[in-house]
This record gives structure tokens, C-alpha cells and sequence, in this order.
């Protein structure tokens, strides 16, 4: 696995998706800002990386697009739950990962990571492996912006098979579902991991399909949709699906657990939670109103 690649890679993809989402805030009305760190002596994990955060913004209320590069002695048990054969091996990681939350509840949240792992241990061979991909979490229902979504994931994975679309699809159906709560968190993407079938070229290549594919996925959406008028009922609406956004982060997602549990930089970790965010108790939405038909979009369909 050649380290210089992947950094070289990954921290040019974090410039361009940050440019391209700072493109949307006219006449500079929020700019992200870059927190490099590193981790310090004697922590967990050693490596570094940067956080670029924006907050506040006309079009953005909270946007996270972050790189990281890190070593630790010994994978955490969400990273080996799936392969107990790599428990115990250090590992080192390397990645971007993306969470958008605009104000407008007409523009959808949307998440993104691509990263790459090897896991070693004294006296064995590397083990080494690519994962990520993209969804989207829309708080009103418009089928012509998921339709867009899908269609430009399953474009981007059209050179690595016919199928590979429709597969990694159904991962994702299948990965953003709140299990405690028996619904999904939105209406998917693309997702994948543990991925090395047919060689390191192929599988950075499509590792980089995806990375390059997110702008094209979901910046036409929020351009569609930024300047819709909105009033309280909206926001309050938001703020609830939000709800589910953190529930999922907190309790289900491998990123998130894997960040923690291994030492990871909490600030870094937690970016992707929403600023404003409401929970209530057994509410259930109004039949015929556009967040009724939200719940109904929810459910997993062939979209492209």
C-alpha cells in the first residue's frame, strides 16, 4: 500500500470538497476553519490530520469535512467484530470524512468518508483494505433529488461492474437503518468496506470514485433548494429527523465507535452531530402532510 498515494489523495480531496461547499456562501459570509493537530505524546493513537469546520454560514449551519492519518498497537472491536482474525494487529488508518448540514430544511444532510486500513502484525503478512461511501438524510420529501443522488453513485461505480451499484446499494439500505427505532435514517447512497477484491489499483480506484462523486451527488441539490422560503414548522421538523441523525451516529455507526474506541480526537469525531436538534416523546406525523410522505420516501427503493 503506498502511504504517500492514498495521503497525497485524500488530503486533496478534502481541498476540493471544502472549496466547492465554501463556493455556496456569497460575498464570504462563513469560511471553514482549518484545525490541524496532532496527537500527543504518549496517547493511544500517534498520527495528525486537519478538521475544516464551518458554522453559522447563510447556506450552512454546520459542515464538517475532516482528514486524518493515524497509528495505534492494537484495532478497537468495532474494526475486528466482523474479522475476529485481526484482533490484537496494530493498524494504521487514513481517510476523509464529510457530514453537511445545511439551515434550509429543504436541503438534505448529507455524509461521505472514504478510507483506507492495514492492520500488521510481527511475523505475518499486511492486511490491507478500502471502504466508504456516500448518503443522504432529507427532512421533505423530493424524489427527483434522491433520483439525482443514485443515479450519480451508480455512475461513478459503473467501470467496477453492473452490479456494483445495486450491491453496494443495498449495504447501505441495510447499514443506515436504526435498528432500535425499525427505521432508516434516510434514503441511502452507497456503502462499502473491507474492501481488496481484485488488487490495491482497483480498489483506490474505486475508492476514489466515489470521494470524487460527492460534490457532483449533492452540491446540485442544496443549489436547487437553498432559496426555498421556509418558517418554524420546518425547522422544528428538522430539528426532530435530526434526532435520528445523532442517535444513529452515537449507537450504531463503526466510524464513530471505532474513533472512540480507539483514542481518536473527540472534537474531530463528533463534528458530524447537528447544531440544533430536538427529541420528542412517541411522535408520530400528521397522515397527508409533506413530513408523512417523508417517512413513506424513507423506505428503501430502487431510485436509479
Amino acid at each position: 500500500m503506498d502511504v504517500v498515494l492514498l495521503r497525497d489523495y485524500f488530503s486533496g480531496l478534502q481541498e476540493r470538497i471544502v472549496a466547492a461547499v465554501e463556493a455556496f456562501e456569497h460575498d464570504g459570509a462563513a469560511r471553514f476553519r482549518a484545525d490541524r493537530w496532532e496527537k500527543e505524546v504518549g496517547a493511544t493513537l500517534t498520527g495528525s490530520g486537519c478538521t475544516c469546520i464551518i458554522e453559522g454560514g447563510s447556506v450552512f449551519e454546520r459542515g464538517g469535512v475532516a482528514f486524518s492519518q493515524v497509528s495505534g498497537s492494537a484495532l478497537p472491536p468495532s474494526a475486528t467484530a466482523r474479522r475476529p482474525d485481526l484482533a490484537g494487529r496494530a493498524f494504521s488508518a487514513m481517510g476523509v470524512s464529510v457530514v453537511i448540514h445545511p439551515e434550509n430544511p429543504y436541503c438534505p444532510t448529507a455524509h461521505m468518508n472514504v478510507r483506507a486500513l492495514i492492520a500488521t502484525r510481527t511475523g505475518c503478512e499486511a492486511v490491507w483494505w478500502f471502504g466508504g461511501g456516500m448518503d443522504l438524510t432529507p427532512y421533505y420529501p423530493f424524489a427527483d433529488d434522491v433520483r439525482h443522488f443514485h443515479s450519480t453513485c451508480k455512475q461513478a461505480l459503473r467501470p467496477f461492474g453492473e452490479e456494483t451499484y445495486a450491491r453496494y446499494k443495498k449495504w447501505c439500505d441495510e447499514y443506515f437503518f436504526l435498528r432500535h427505532r425499525n427505521e432508516p435514517r434516510g434514503v441511502g447512497g452507497v456503502f462499502f468496506d473491507d474492501l481488496d477484491e481484485g488488487g490495491f489499483e482497483r480498489c483506490f480506484a474505486l475508492t476514489r470514485a466515489v470521494g470524487d462523486a460527492f460534490a457532483d451527488a449533492y452540491l446540485p441539490i442544496v443549489e436547487t433548494r437553498r432559496t426555498m422560503p421556509y418558517g418554524e414548522r420546518e425547522r422544528d421538523f428538522q430539528a426532530y429527523r435530526r434526532g435520528r441523525y445523532v442517535e444513529f451516529n452515537l449507537v450504531w455507526d463503526r466510524g464513530t465507535l471505532f474513533g472512540l474506541q480507539s483514542g481518536g480526537r473527540t472534537e474531530s469525531i463528533l463534528m458530524s452531530l447537528p447544531p440544533v436538534v430536538k427529541w420528542r416523546y412517541d411522535w408520530k406525523p400528521e397522515a397527508g402532510t409533506p413530513e408523512a410522505v417523508l417517512y413513506e420516501m424513507l423506505e428503501p427503493r430502487d431510485w436509479a
